[in-house]
């Protein structure tokens, strides 16, 4: 089913992956989606929990966050469902909610409570048009990577940023202002610093990825954002050996992901093992990226770690990468803003054994 997408500079045609249901091998051309309208005072912004449960309590203080930038938050019907423990609720009731956020004409945009695991389980349950019907914003990260995949394949923009799990300590930390400001209409504009392991150069692409393990297994399905050709891969993790990050970098490049990238971006690689001796993660990938000979950008600072700095996932972006140091621009409208990512310091900051906590990945 193809969608007609309506945008400032004329109409553009999307097909979801329910027209192109190629493997992870193919390409699919470039992926195209429409940015959502940017929020205003007093619209509507839903509060999901399409993975693990979150407490109530974290809920009820991201809701007075919200009311305090001017939105009115409305959480969604299942979010205080508790399933087998750890999901929140049945894979029917968050696919439910989920539905209800995406269908209601008056709710603007969605952000998400948490990631964990589950997301992968609405794959099968969605459609394209769930998301197309009424393009708005969906932020989060982490398991909800695999939403920016579902939200994109069906050519709409997403936004990879904090969740209710950070919101409510307050929202006035950098990652959480900078992600107010993108959803009302400010772009941010990322200058970073030099890095090591950077691979310099200049290339154009849309921006897709997010956290490595979840992406990482739909490579081949229908909602496989590294089918396309002409992207900027961005890749972030947590809590993982260095042996499994390798694994799946290997698992990337035999399925010919990363012929298909114009360039390379590189999060945070938190609490990630030191169990191969190199010095860092991005000095392990090093040696599968510097042949391709595209721009790789290194440490930006976006993933699970103490920053997490918003990016607009399924947009057109230019990566600059130079001597000293790169940028990332979104190539979208918007009130273009420059943040230079080295002067931003964490506001908190999270224990290990609480990242670990939030990623699914402990009890």
């Amino acid at each position: 089913m193809c969608v007609a997408i309506l945008t400032l500079c004329g109409t553009m045609t999307s097909c979801s992956d329910d027209d192109n249901n190629g493997g992870g091998t193919s390409k699919k051309g470039t992926l195209k989606c429409v940015a959502p309208a940017f929020l205003k005072e007093g619209d509507k912004v839903a509060l999901i929990s399409p993975s693990y449960y979150t407490s109530m309590e974290n809920v009820t203080k991201t809701a007075d966050v919200l009311r305090g930038w001017g939105l009115e938050p409305v959480i969604g019907p299942n979010v205080g469902n508790v399933y087998a423990g750890k999901y929140a609720g049945t894979v029917e009731t968050r696919a439910s909610d989920l539905r209800w956020a995406l269908s209601n004409p008056d709710i603007k945009a969605i952000i998400c409570n948490r990631g964990g695991y589950g997301a992968i389980q609405l794959i099968d349950v969605m459609k394209a048009q769930d998301f197309s019907s009424n393009p708005k914003w969906l932020v989060g990260f982490s398991d909800i990577t695999t939403l920016h995949e579902m939200e994109n394949c069906a050519g709409v923009m997403s936004i990879h940023g904090t969740m209710s799990s950070f919101l409510a300590a307050g929202g006035t930390d950098k990652s959480s202002t900078l992600m107010r400001d993108l959803l009302m209409g400010t772009v941010p504009r990322y200058e970073l610093p030099a890095h090591p392991q950077n691979v310099k150069g200049r290339a154009s692409g849309v921006l897709v990825g997010g956290n490595m393990m979840t992406f990482a297994p739909v490579v081949g399905s229908k909602v496989d954002v590294t089918a396309y050709s002409d992207i900027i891969l961005f890749v972030e993790e947590v809590g993982e050996s260095m042996h499994n990050i390798d694994r799946q970098f290997n698992m990337l490049k035999m399925l010919g992901v990363f012929d298909r990238c114009r360039g390379i971006v590189l999060g945070e690689f938190t609490d990630c093992g030191k169990d191969l001796d190199y010095t860092s993660v991005e000095a392990m990938l090093y040696q599968y990226l510097a042949p391709y000979n595209i721009p790789v950008l290194c440490g930006f600072p976006a993933g699970h770690g103490d920053v997490n700095l918003p990016l607009v996932m399924g947009a057109p972006v230019t990566l600059d990468v130079r001597d000293d140091g790169g940028t990332l621009q979104f190539d979208i409208d918007g009130i273009q803003r420059e943040i230079y990512t080295e002067y931003i310091q964490p506001q908190t900051s999270n224990s290990a054994a609480v990242r670990m906590q939030l990623a699914g990945k402990t009890e």
